[in-house]
């Protein structure tokens, strides 16, 4: 069946013959968990029988005995759910199982897409594709697709409204902060800095001042004392490596993460930066590429996913090495460029000997370099191992623990738009949308964009140019670069997706 972390059943997979399977499937799942939960009941009765202990191990013949170990590899998830399945004495009904976690998911991020085969309600009002645009006629194969990721990234690029609505946040916390410490400094950073942000994404800000000691409990108490957040949404973490108060604003429901004298966060802003500047494509592909992570919660380290500054160091790092020059031009075919990225990512990528150096036009570096210049700060590689362009000895994937599930979701991507661009193309239809075949908004987001609207209309325009004043992330997060480009007929034609990615990185 489907894994409902990563994908969802396409149109043509539908009909009597997947709905015959389904109830087969279904029929065999019970049958082998009441099987399972006779077999726990007849050694929980046996377990009080007076026979010496004789019918325990007879029943512990007929149930699986429970391993030394659950082996760790790169499914340790799914083994670790596995294990938990065959040798729990707890039976679980499996769809009230799912319905468990898919709550959980939902209650932590309105964009998740998780099980959607069984919650289709979450993408009602638009079918989960509202960037399409009515009237339009979309091409079939690769240019369709291209055409698609440019009203995706139209309709999902921040609006003046929502970019607003985060001004206001950040100059409430400001006050706080200036109240306390009118010496200290604010500045933003991360994707609210670079413009690459989601409607559901969160906000980074960093504190400047002097302290024996960082005030992250005072901040706490002030920012309750002021309303900005509730206590069961305000969280000090202090012994994480980088300790900071992470919130949720009680006007907003925007999440925000607040750090003390980190420089790096605001130098890697910039960087990025310019690397829009460079890479014209980056912004469009990263929003995808976030908008699909997101949906299903890889998109941050302690979700089993990789952060935002790792996957826009992947994307830069693609376009740098890519063998055509001409992938770095404004009308390359983003759609060709997309498919290539998730087979260089999914499928060809050397994670294990392989680290990525972005500096000057980048390359990639045997892992064996890079262990040798971490000597000094006493690290090793990890999996998914990206230099730190600011910092050689610093490795930005070292806590991406869950890169492999990252990997595998990027492979069902490049599976599904392939064979909806590909050699197969003529078994799908073509009428539907591509790129909902990987991605989905659901109606929760939309409303939230909606909700934003209406509450925060844009009535002072100098908000969005004077939060943090005399900082270069003055109104140069909607930089021209940023704004979205309803040109849709510029672009490479090629009908087949070209596949020159595994010439390397996979040795």
């Amino acid at each position: 069946m489907m894994d409902p972390n990563i994908g969802w059943f396409q149109p043509e997979h539908r009909g009597p013959a997947l709905e015959m399977y389904r109830n087969a499937f279904n029929e065999c799942k019970l049958n082998a968990d009441n099987s399972l939960s006779n077999s726990n009941n007849n050694a929980a009765n046996n377990n009080n029988s007076t026979t010496g202990g004789k019918d325990i191990a007879n029943a512990g013949n007929q149930i699986q005995m429970q391993p030394d170990y659950i082996p760790l590899d790169e499914n340790t998830f799914q083994n670790a759910f596995n294990f938990l399945n065959n040798h729990t004495n707890i039976h679980l009904n499996c769809n009230n199982q799912n319905q468990m976690q898919f709550g959980k998911r939902k209650r932590d991020n309105r964009a998740s897409t998780y099980n959607l085969d069984a919650n289709h309600h979450l993408i009602n009002e638009y079918k989960g594709i509202p960037w399409r645009k009515k009237g339009f006629i979309y091409s079939p194969g690769v240019i369709g697709l291209h055409e698609e990721i440019q009203h995706f990234y139209e309709y999902m690029s921040p609006t003046q409204e929502e970019q607003q609505m985060r001004s206001f946040v950040v100059k409430r916390i400001e006050k706080v902060i200036k109240n306390i410490w009118p010496y200290a400094k604010v500045e933003i950073f991360g994707s609210f800095r670079t413009g690459l942000y989601l409607p559901t994404s969160d906000i980074d800000l960093m504190v400047m001042g002097k302290w024996d000691k960082l005030p992250l409990f005072t901040l706490e108490k002030a920012l309750l004392e002021a309303n900005i957040a509730d206590t069961d949404t305000i969280k000090v973490l202090d012994k994480a490596s980088v300790p900071i108060v992470k919130l949720i604003d009680k006007d907003t429901e925007i999440r925000v993460d607040i750090s003390f004298n980190t420089n790096n966060g605001v130098k890697s802003a910039k960087l990025i930066k310019e690397f829009k500047k460079k890479y014209p494509n980056l912004p469009k592909l990263v929003l995808v590429l976030k908008q699909f992570l997101l949906q299903r919660d890889l998109n941050e380290v302690f979700t089993g996913g990789i952060s935002s500054y790792s996957l826009i160091l992947m994307t830069v790092s693609f376009l740098q090495l890519h063998p055509r020059q001409d992938a770095v031009l404004p009308s390359a075919n983003l759609g060709v460029l997309l498919i290539e990225f998730f087979e260089l990512y999914g499928c060809c990528f050397n994670y294990y000997k392989v680290g990525i150096r972005v500096k000057g036009e980048g390359s990639y570096v045997p892992k064996s370099d890079i262990e040798r210049q971490m000597q000094d700060s006493g690290n090793r590689p990890s999996i998914l191992c990206i230099e730190d362009p600011l910092n050689p000895s610093n490795d930005i994937g070292r806590s991406s623990y869950g890169v492999m599930n990252v990997k595998k979701a990027f492979e069902y991507a490049f599976l599904v738009l392939n064979q909806a661009c590909g050699p197969t193309a003529s078994a799908v239809d073509q009428s539907e949308s591509i790129l909902g075949r990987i991605i989905k908004v659901t109606d929760e987001v939309i409303s939230y964009r909606r909700w934003i609207k209406e509450h925060f209309p844009l009535k002072d325009a100098s908000l969005l140019s004077t939060t943090n004043a005399g900082s270069d992330n003055s109104l140069d997060l909607y930089d021209d670069e940023n704004q979205p480009n309803s040109s849709a007929s510029s672009v490479t034609s090629s009908e087949n997706v070209s596949r020159p990615l595994k010439r390397y990185a996979c040795k």
